[in-house]
Parts: structure tokens; C-alpha cells; sequence
């Protein structure tokens, strides 16, 4: 049986992974994301995504070479930045007011990797999001009521964060969660693993 990772503790993304009732286990990723940024400098936000979710699947592959590694990142873009987790309320209340009455897009990246094969396996999720008119007490309401701090752009959409929002566009909801399924299990069939005991 092959051995899959989740190069993430991130609470989102193992709910999400754990809908596929594979058997996952979910590891630290060893990647300083921080310096990994400083080092980019200026790339476009896919770009950066795409780079980060490598980097933590790659990680992990030293020390567990046969295993499949999935890695994964995510940030929001508006005005062609990106926008990650605020880390306070002050900074989620910031986020949402630019965000408010206006679209975005949120990108997605997932990258499955396996040290012993050699191979990497990549894929990028990115919806268009528009968020309601929204006045500042409602804001404030919301950040208070959800506590956002640890979601790029400020919202969980999976709660009630999915009330701040006009309309949503794109091909894979779980992606605007954290973690895009249908990619991941597109890019886990590639290294032979199936969700379906009975899949060729």
C-alpha cells in the first residue's frame, strides 16, 4: 500500500483530505515559507502558490522517500497582491473592507510529490469571488463572530463567512476552503492511488 502525506497540520485541510477516506497521514511540513517569500521577491500570486505548495511536498521527501507527499498553498489576490492570513482582528477588519463590494480571485495550489520515483505532479485551483457591499460594523461583526485569523482573505466560507458573499466562480468549492479535491485526487491517480477500491 502506498504511503500518503499531507505536508500540512493545518485544521481545514485535513477535514478536507479526510473526505476521501484514504488513509493520510498529516506531517509538518519541514520549509521556512517566510524565507522562501523574502528569497521569490516579486512573483505573480499563482506563481507564489504554485512555489510554496512544491516547496512543503518536497520537504518531507528526504526523510520519507517512498511515501506520496501532497503539499498545498493558498492565498487570496486583489489588485494583482496577495493577501495571507491577517493573524489579528485588526488586519482581518482591513482585509475585508478592501475586499468588500468587489471581486477577487483565490488561488489554490497543490503539489503531490515522490522522492523515490522522481516525480512531481502539480495543480492550481483559482476562483473569482464578489463580496457584498459591507458596512464596517458588519465587518466587525463578522470577524468577532468567526475569528478568521488564520485564512487568507479574512473569511471561512465554509460557515458563516459564506454570507458575505454575491456570487462565487469556479470549479472545485473545496478549493476555496483550502484544498481542492478533485485536483488532489486527479494528482494522486497519477502516482497509482485511488480513491475506489475497484478503479483501474
Amino acid at each position: 500500500m502506498t504511503r500518503i502525506i499531507l505536508a500540512s497540520t493545518s485544521r481545514y485541510r485535513r477535514e478536507l483530505v479526510s473526505r476521501l477516506q484514504l488513509s493520510i497521514e498529516s506531517l509538518a511540513a519541514d520549509y521556512d515559507e517566510d524565507a522562501e517569500k523574502d528569497a521569490l521577491g516579486a512573483v505573480s500570486p499563482t506563481a507564489l502558490v504554485t512555489h510554496l505548495a512544491r516547496g512543503k511536498a518536497l520537504s518531507l521527501g528526504a526523510s520519507h522517500p517512498d511515501a506520496v507527499i501532497i503539499g498545498s498553498d493558498q492565498t487570496v489576490e486583489i489588485d494583482g497582491e496577495s493577501l495571507g492570513k491577517p493573524h489579528t482582528p485588526e488586519r482581518a477588519v482591513a482585509q475585508l473592507s478592501r475586499l468588500a463590494g468587489r471581486t477577487h480571485r483565490i488561488h489554490t495550489a497543490v503539489a503531490v510529490h515522490q522522492r523515490s520515483s522522481g516525480r512531481t505532479e502539480e495543480w492550481l485551483d483559482t476562483h473569482e469571488l464578489t463580496l457584498r457591499p459591507l458596512s464596517q460594523a458588519e465587518i466587525e461583526d463578522y470577524v468577532l463572530r468567526d475569528q478568521p485569523l488564520d485564512c487568507a482573505g479574512s473569511y471561512k466560507i465554509e460557515g458563516v463567512g459564506i454570507a458575505l458573499f454575491e456570487s462565487i466562480s469556479g470549479r472545485d468549492f473545496t478549493g476555496v476552503i483550502g484544498l481542492p479535491l478533485m485536483g488532489v485526487v486527479t494528482l494522486l491517480g497519477r502516482f497509482g492511488v485511488s480513491v475506489f477500491a475497484g478503479a483501474r
